[in-house]
This record gives structure tokens, sequence and C-alpha cells, in this order.
């Protein structure tokens, strides 16, 4: 364990680094790791009026196949950023395996992370219905930069026992004068749900309920969260093992939502699930509710299992984080859009009344567009072989070599009235009406200037971007010894 906890600890050399700055697919404005390995948002706050991104780490292994911990960021408005010490090793025998995914909840002026600590026991097991360990741990901060020693809330003798050894990812929030924790399972015969937990001290936990489908919808829920949006409650999720239905469900795996009856001491059923993001490189949002009021989600641009090639492992880093995102209700869907202060990224500005089957160059691929279709039927050519098309109904999304294994992604949609893009140098962002549908998808292409085309006319605003600033970190005294 010792190991473990100096993988993390000890800098990475600062010729990794220079590598992964070197990379001309490093991300412009999009969170990504200094180097290494990148996956879920964690612990994401804003606590005394800086923001916290906690995220999934792995900074000596791009592949994400050792032991994982938490990355830590910290900014005060979401274009300067800090690089924070790792937040949590993986150090003892309840997370030997991995710190693995977590929440944030600020309770009377102290930061509380929870998170599962995994391990596998030696020996001849399956690591699904038995052999692994998946507890939930628990740490505090008063400043959000040092933590106490790791607690132990639940383990595998605490959950209900027709569950596996997949119980992970807890979220944790305020709910009717209590404490709630969702977590997301999977049954020993290989049904998702969601097991809810409550307690009146963020230390003593009781089972209160288990949300299950109507009918089965996967084998495995990940990464859960509870939201209240206009006096409605939902649960996010990302269900495993969907099957597609048309154009419905096209990734490996699902992220999105089902809306919950408010009392969450009853077991219910829910459905249906609405999709989230629609996109090839999306996965295990998280939210959190800022000092504002407003509900942002951060998302992982990237999903677990898929067969798409990565040409930045050999650059020695893997995967980003989505733009964070203002969640709103509009009637009965919930819009997901960038939230405002990404505009102060705006550079140049260069307005152009689209002509059909005309090539623009406007200028930096590090850019937003945004674009008005004035006809029912288009299809538009982004940068190197990127296609997005509109026949009335169904919205085409198409990745050429590009993709490196992505294809084509579909929404079926009754009218477009806008599409807003947000190009980097290795990723899209594309949301239709203002958030009524999301894409994101990661995309390798070299390319430096942006090239647009459309077979039919368009109004059509571009505006460069000027990049994030990050400050490595300042190696201080271990932060898990508050």
């Amino acid at each position: 364990m010792n190991q473990v906890r100096q993988e993390f600890t000890t800098p990475q050399t600062q010729e990794n680094r220079d590598q992964v700055k070197a990379d001309p697919n490093r991300l412009a404005y999009h969170l990504m790791p200094p180097v290494g390995w990148l996956n879920d948002p964690n612990g994401l706050c804003q606590f005394n009026g800086t923001y916290h991104i906690f995220y999934q780490y792995t900074p000596g292994n791009p592949t994400g196949a050792d032991h994982r911990g938490w990355g830590h960021y910290t900014t005060k408005d979401f274009i300067h950023y800090q690089e924070e010490n790792d937040t949590f090793v993986p150090d003892q025998f309840g997370d030997h395996r991995g710190s693995y995914s977590g929440s944030a909840l600020i309770h009377d002026g102290v930061m509380h992370l929870f998170y599962t600590g995994n391990n596998k026991l030696e020996g001849d097991y399956d690591y699904i219905n038995e052999g692994r360990i998946h507890w939930v741990m628990h740490s505090s901060s008063k400043d959000g930069l040092h933590f106490t020693p790791k607690e132990v809330l639940l383990e595998n003798k605490d959950y209900p026992q027709n569950l596996s050894c997949h119980v992970r990812d807890p979220k944790v929030i305020p709910y009717n004068n209590s404490f709630y924790m969702v977590l997301g399972a999977r049954t020993k015969d290989s049904c998702g749900q969601a097991e809810i937990f409550k307690s009146s001290n963020l230390h003593d936990w009781t089972h209160a309920s288990t949300i299950t489908p109507t009918t089965r919808f996967g084998y495995m829920w990940e990464c859960p969260d509870l939201i209240e949006l206009d006096g409605r409650l939902f649960l996010f999720t990302c269900p495993q093992g969907v099957d597609q239905e048309g154009y419905n469900y096209e990734a490996k795996y699902q992220n999105g939502y089902f809306e919950l009856d408010r009392n969450l001491d009853a077991d219910q059923q829910v459905g249906p699930f609405h999709e989230q993001d629609h996109g090839f490189d999306f996965y295990a949002p998280q939210s959190f509710i800022d000092q504002s009021g407003r509900r942002i989600s951060i998302g992982w641009m990237g999903i677990p299992d898929v067969d798409y090639t990565k040409p930045t492992i050999q650059q020695n880093w893997q995967h980003a984080l989505t733009l964070p995102r203002l969640l709103t209700l509009n009637e009965n869907k919930i819009y997901q859009y960038p939230i405002v202060e990404i505009e102060n990224l705006r550079n140049t500005h260069t307005h152009i009344d689209v002509q059909e089957n005309t090539v623009y160059t406007p200028g930096s691929i590090v850019c937003e567009l945004q674009i008005k279709p004035l006809s029912s039927t288009w299809t538009i050519h982004l940068r190197k072989d990127c296609t997005l098309s509109y026949d009335g109904k169904l919205f085409t999304f198409t990745l050429g070599a590009s993709g490196y294994g992505r294809g084509s992604h579909h929404i079926e949609v009754d009218a477009i009235d806008s599409l807003s893009i947000w190009s980097d140098t290795s990723s899209l962002e594309i949301f239709i009406n203002k958030g009524e549908y999301a894409l994101t998808t990661q995309l390798f292409d070299d390319e430096k200037e942006l090239h647009f085309s459309s077979d039919q006319a368009m109004d059509l605003d571009f505006y460069s971007y000027n990049h994030f600033e990050i400050c490595e970190k300042i190696e201080k005294e271990d932060p898990t010894l508050a």
C-alpha cells in the first residue's frame, strides 16, 4: 500500500508533464488530467466561494489500469484553475484497489466527501457476487484542502442481501430534514437498481428504500445523482447493459434520468428513462447547487469499455471533463447548456451569412459556433470529416477517420431552431435548441483552422476562444492529515 501512496504523492516527472503539454490534441478550455488517466467527476461543490472539482485519477498510467484515486482542481470563475494536491489515495484495506467515485456535501461550514472504497480479496472469486470490497467511506474538511482520516460508513454486510458486490458511487443530499444517500447497484441476478440510505448525522446510516425500473433496465446502475428541480425529484444514473431500441440507447452505456416520487422512505418503481447526452463520449455526470442557487452538472468526456482507439495514450494522457452545464426544467424535459461564465473565453466575433455549398474558414478550431438553420432540412460539414444533418425529423451526427472508431449517432427531434457548438482541439459539445438535446464527443483530426460548409443558407456566429489558465499544484503537506 505504501507503493500505491507513492504513485500519487510523488510528483510525476516534468518530462511526462511536458509530453502532455506538447500534445497538439491537448484541450484548450476543458479540464483534463495533468498526466495519466481521468474519469468520473467527483465531489463537485462550491465551498466558501471556491468551486472544487475532484475527479477519478490515475497519474501513473494513461489507460487507468492501476489504482485510482482523486485528483483535484479549484476555481473561482471557471476560467482560471489551480491544480491541488491529490485528495484521496488508495492506501487502506477498504480502498486498496481504488478510491472510487463519490460526492460532496457542505454542511455547517464543513465539506464532507463520500466515496466508494474498492478492494479485491485474494482467492478464486468472480468479483461480481463475491470477493470484492465495496464500502462507503467518508472524510471531511474545514478548508477544502486538508482532510480528516478516512471513516468507513457502510460495509458489504450493511447492504440488502440480494445485491452483488457492485454497489457504489454514493451521492448524499439534505432532504426532508434528514440526509439521504443514493447508491448504484447490481443485484445477484444482474438487474440494475438504486438503493437509498438515510441518516440524521452523516455517520450512522440505515437502509430506507429501493428504486427499481418497471421492467428490467440493464444489469448495473452507476453514478446515481438525486436532483431537485422546480419542486420535482429526479434520479440521474448511468445504466449498463441496456439494449438499443431504434435510435435510443446507441451508446455503449447510457446516461439519463427517471422522475421519482418524492417519498424516499418507500420502495418505488420508475420509468420512463430519458437520455441526457446522445454523443459518443459522455458518462458519469454529477451535479451540485452553487451559492447562487444554480444546478450545475459536469460529465466525464469518455465512456468505459468502448472500442475507440485513443491516440493521446501515446502522449501519456486520456480523457477530459465536459464544460459545466446549467440544468433547468422546461415543462417536462431537463435542458442542459454551458454556464454563462464560459462566454468570458470569447475573443474575436464574426457573423457570416452562410451561402449554399460554400466553404468558410473563419478562424481557429478552438471556438464557439451559434447556428440558425434557415430551412427544415440541411447538412453541415464541420472541421475535417464531421457531418451534422437533419431531414425534418431525424438529426444525424457522423464522424469519419477523426472519430477513431466512432461512427454515427441519431436524435429524433421535431424541429431544430438552433445549434450551439463548442469546438476544442479534440472535442465537440453540441446543443440543439439551447439545450433540449446534447451530444458530446472526442475527435482527433489535427485541424488548426475551422472549415464550415452547408448545403443550405444559414446564419452563423463564430467566436474564437481563449484558453483556460491552469496553475500546476504546489507541493504541500499530505492533504489527508488534517
